[in-house]
């Protein structure tokens, strides 16, 4: 299953942005009603999503949470566009249990901004409808208390990781880089975040798509090695494979196949 490596935010209000969007070579766009809306241009972003799913447009959509004035407005405007899949903010178990309560059946991603998010995962990775985890990681920080970002924020990070694996999940989404216009930075997060086990990234500006597709798919490196490892073992016809003088053992034989998978999925 191909499952996105770059999900791009739009805001609702600008339905002058949402082609473009589509069209930025991210695998998916996030029309948000939550952060990038303000209260006076909820309604008028409500609408504009309405009319691109009405028109043939894809995407999700990141709804606005429990407890804001917003929240009921948007889960009925959802309930009559039953294919839309939806991000929920503010991701503690029985704020996404009531999404998936009113919206049933509908695939849901989970954003985890808070402490108490964190804390409960394991139980909203089992909930129905959960597809994916993300990190809402300027949220989480602020909520934490912890003023810096980046690396001090990985053992969240890891633990997003873990429970996505627990939950049977794909791998979870990486948060977002605030830095638009160095691209070294967004691509050194990117390397981070895929050697801690996620496989996608949070995009604030189509400017960062490219390197995050780029950077969660397969180097020609390593394709080849994941290549040479299943012909050893083919060749072995069940003896012990070994490859560079290493013995290749079932991790690694894993490893391979899951490399394979993921360059075939990132390919166009």
């Amino acid at each position: 299953m191909k499952h996105p490596r770059s999900y791009l935010f739009v805001p609702g209000h600008r339905h002058d942005r949402f082609a473009k969007a589509a069209a930025s070579g991210a695998d998916a766009i996030i029309l948000d009603l939550e952060d990038a809306v303000g209260p006076e241009a909820k309604d008028e972003a409500r609408a504009h999503v309405r009319t691109w799913f009405a028109e043939g447009g894809q995407g999700l959509v990141r709804i606005n949470g429990a407890g804001t004035p917003w929240h009921q407005d948007d889960l009925d405007a959802l309930a009559a566009l039953p294919a839309v899949a939806v991000m929920v903010p503010k991701a503690e178990p029985d704020a996404v249990a009531h999404v998936a309560a009113h919206l049933h059946g509908r695939p849901l991603i989970a954003l985890v901004e808070t402490v108490a998010g964190l804390a409960g995962l394991r139980d909203t990775v089992r909930l129905d409808g959960v597809e994916r985890v993300a990190f809402g990681n300027l949220d989480f920080g602020a909520d934490a208390r912890i003023p810096e970002g980046g690396p001090v924020l990985d053992p969240a990070r890891f633990e997003l990781v873990l429970a996505s694996r627990l939950g049977g999940l794909a791998p979870p989404i990486d948060g977002v880089t605030t830095e638009l216009k160095d691209a070294d930075v967004i691509a050194g997060d990117v390397v981070r975040g895929r050697a801690m086990g996620f496989g996608a990234k949070l995009c604030i500006h189509p400017a960062q798509v490219s390197r995050v597709n780029d950077g969660f798919a397969p180097t020609p490196t390593e394709i080849d090695w994941a290549q040479r490892i299943l012909a050893a073992l083919d060749a072995a016809a069940g003896s012990v494979v070994q490859l560079d003088g290493k013995m290749v053992d079932r991790p690694l034989i894993d490893r391979a196949q899951q490399i394979l998978q993921d360059a075939d999925a990132a390919s166009p």
